[in-house]
């Protein structure tokens, strides 16, 4: 009875030390808990603090006009020649408030020539200048092509530049697509238009889109006269078709001629072609 007495007690005090280990755990966490929900207010305060800076950065920059296609010290030593040489293109001459060239000056043949930012008078010059150039395209100037553009923030930019890679891809895909600023994306699915703010958005839109519209895989088959392969390549094949009667052509001779028809569903390219009796098949990458 002692020694049961004494294992009970032994129990007990065990007991009751894990429910103060327990209780100091359970304080530990909630102490974690909340600072991990002021981390969280403080990251969205972040972001909308970010934005804002973007906001007004863009809206500082909103007279400023990006100049890109002039050839390195064509205005002279300076850019106080500048003015003069966009009067040359643009009618009604063009009024700068300040101009200057983007990173250090580049020498050589080979160089691309620096970007020349400008700031114009007054507010709506600049918007009717990137207008006109939105409709009639690039100006020449001594056969060298210069383009405008709108001069925005890096974080605009980098968002403007990841919209033009999904248009592209959406393009392919033959689907309506349309950029109304750098920061807002439309696009028309099935007579239905949708806006997006975000490209990683419009990405998981378009992956979840292309899951329910990808055909079903085809299955190989061969009856003699038809065969159906399915090829995960990233560009289209073409096939070299011989007499029956001939020998096996050496390498650059025979007759290309594309003998399939290539449908690309974002990544993957479904080919198809009958095989023919008595011809020799040869795939190669076509020639660009």
């Amino acid at each position: 009875m002692v020694s049961m007495a004494a294992e009970t007690k032994s129990i007990r005090m065990k007991i009751a030390s894990f429910q103060t280990c327990v209780m100091g755990l359970e304080e530990r966490v909630s102490k974690v808990e909340a600072h991990a929900s002021s981390f969280q207010e403080r990251d969205q305060e972040l972001l909308f603090l970010r934005s804002k800076l973007t906001d007004l950065e863009d809206r500082s920059r909103r007279d400023n006009v990006r100049f890109i296609g002039f050839p390195e010290n064509i205005e002279g030593e300076d850019l106080h020649g500048f003015p003069r040489l966009t009067g040359t293109i643009f009618e009604p001459p063009l009024e700068f408030q300040r101009a200057h060239g983007m990173g250090p000056g580049r020498t050589g043949t080979d160089a691309c020539p620096r970007p020349i930012i400008a700031c114009l008078l007054p507010h709506t010059q600049a918007r009717q200048l990137i207008q006109k150039a939105r409709t009639q395209g690039p100006c020449q100037l001594d056969r060298h092509t210069i383009r405008i553009s709108a001069d925005f923030s890096k974080d605009t930019s980098d968002r403007c530049r990841a919209f033009q890679a999904l248009r592209l891809r959406l393009r392919q895909l033959e689907v309506k697509s349309g950029l109304f600023d750098p920061l807002r994306m439309w696009i028309t699915k099935n007579s239905t238009s949708k806006d997006f703010h975000d490209p990683e958005e419009l990405r998981s839109f378009w992956m979840v889109c292309l899951s329910q519209t990808l055909p079903p895989r085809p299955t190989p088959r061969h009856n003699g006269c038809r065969s159906e392969h399915y090829l995960s390549r990233p560009c289209p094949r073409r096939v070299r078709v011989c007499p029956p009667t001939s020998s096996p052509p050496a390498p650059g001779d025979g007759t290309w001629r594309d003998s399939f028809t290539a449908t690309t569903t974002g990544d993957r390219y479904y080919m198809r072609w009958r095989s023919m009796r008595r011809r020799q098949i040869e795939t190669k990458p076509a020639p660009s």
